[in-house]
């Protein structure tokens, strides 16, 4: 898909919940001279209605069919923002289209879907590109030339946990509403996808149990993990197994744990949700003389920096800690400028559909590792 130098892109976003309220549409009006938000699409009229409102510029057309939208010559960019179980039929019809498709990370939930998508790209003259924002801060890529200045790396941590994220939406300014205005058949069919969903990926893929704890386990990496999985793939590369894993508990607030192997190696990896307002996320990794740590915020609250942190001996043999901030952009508004890049440009996708991949790949390794009763070790 050819788009010319300098145009604006037009962007259909399909699905007007949290995400796209306080992210997408306020971050696209900000770079308005590079988007205008021209189609929404979700199951819910009020949904529409409400974020018809809040595009700056030229009010977008609305429609409850997501083909109409991707089918559209007033789109050039299909965004889609919607429910995890609808991200992979959306993106075929956005290819169908030949489209440049951004996915809201999950890019899928199975690794069928997954090589959907793929196969699709293949087939289409449009792209994929996987809404991995941390990936593209700029404390995160400093990081990823600090690490790979390592002589060599003798242990890492990757840490993600975070209250309520109401706490963070409710002081974003972005004001963002729900609604329940959907039709039963909806409901309906989004209760079937997500369970046919669930028995492919954990029943015929993984070959665990397709219990409800593991099936939350499974969305919760789709998540909040997937998040921190990939970031810690860009750094690190792939584990090559995972030696134990600690996962969510049938009670009380999920927490879960699981340390993966390199060659030369561990990674130590914690991940949960609590009721305390804060957000505490990080990469750590430890060389010899050297330590690199990239420390993430909250992204829904605009200008907190993500920064670099760090510790060193010195030649000399003294011992310096130093603060990175190159910017006070958020992730999300340097994720949308290298989706413009990619564009317009013809840079190259960094979080293609066969990156996002390796994820379930690792969702799988965790779950293998720490399933009760597992017919088999982790892999």
């Amino acid at each position: 898909m050819a788009i010319a130098e300098n145009t604006i892109l037009r962007v259909g976003i399909v699905g007007c919940g949290e995400i796209t309220q306080v992210a997408h549409i306020p971050t696209l009006g900000f770079l308005s001279h590079r988007f205008q938000i021209t189609y929404l699409c979700d199951v819910s009229q009020d949904a529409l209605n409400h974020c018809q409102t809040k595009v700056i510029g030229p009010t977008p057309k609305t429609t409850r069919n997501a083909e109409e939208l991707c089918a559209s010559t007033d789109v050039d960019v299909v965004m889609i923002a919607n429910t995890d179980a609808f991200h992979v039929p959306h993106a075929l019809l956005g290819l169908k289209y030949n489209k440049f498709v951004f996915i809201e990370k999950p890019m899928a939930l199975t690794l069928k879907d997954a090589d959907l998508v793929i196969e699709a790209e293949k087939q289409s003259k449009g792209k994929v590109m996987v809404g991995y924002m941390r990936r593209y801060a700029s404390a995160f890529l400093d990081a990823i030339q600090e690490i790979g200045s390592l002589r060599q790396i003798n242990y890492a941590r990757v840490r993600d946990i975070v209250g309520p994220n109401s706490a963070f939406v409710g002081q974003s300014g972005t004001y963002p509403r729900t609604f329940q205005d959907y039709d039963q058949k909806d409901t309906t069919a989004l209760a079937k996808m997500n369970g046919e969903l669930i028995q492919q990926a954990l029943a015929e893929e993984l070959k665990v149990p397709a219990t409800a704890d593991l099936a939350l386990m499974w969305r919760h990496l789709g998540s909040l993990g997937s998040h921190d999985l990939s970031a810690m793939r860009e750094a690190l590369g792939m584990p090559t197994k995972v030696l134990g894993a600690s996962l969510c508990k049938p009670t009380g607030a999920p927490f879960w744990s699981a340390l993966f192997q390199y060659p030369s190696f561990s990674v130590a990896y914690e991940s949960g949700i609590d009721g305390v307002p804060r957000f505490d996320a990080s990469i750590e990794v430890f060389g010899d003389t050297k330590t690199v740590l990239v420390r993430y915020d909250t992204p829904y609250v605009k200008g907190l920096p993500v920064t670099m942190e760090i510790k060193e001996q010195m030649p000399d043999g003294s011992y310096r800690e130093s603060t990175v901030r190159k910017t006070y952009e958020d992730p999300y508004t340097l994720e949308m400028n290298e989706l413009y890049a990619c564009c317009v440009e013809g840079k190259p996708i960094k979080t293609t559909a066969a990156d996002a991949r390796r994820d379930i790949e690792i969702f799988g390794m965790v779950l293998q590792a720490g399933a009760p009763n597992k017919s088999s070790g982790a892999q």
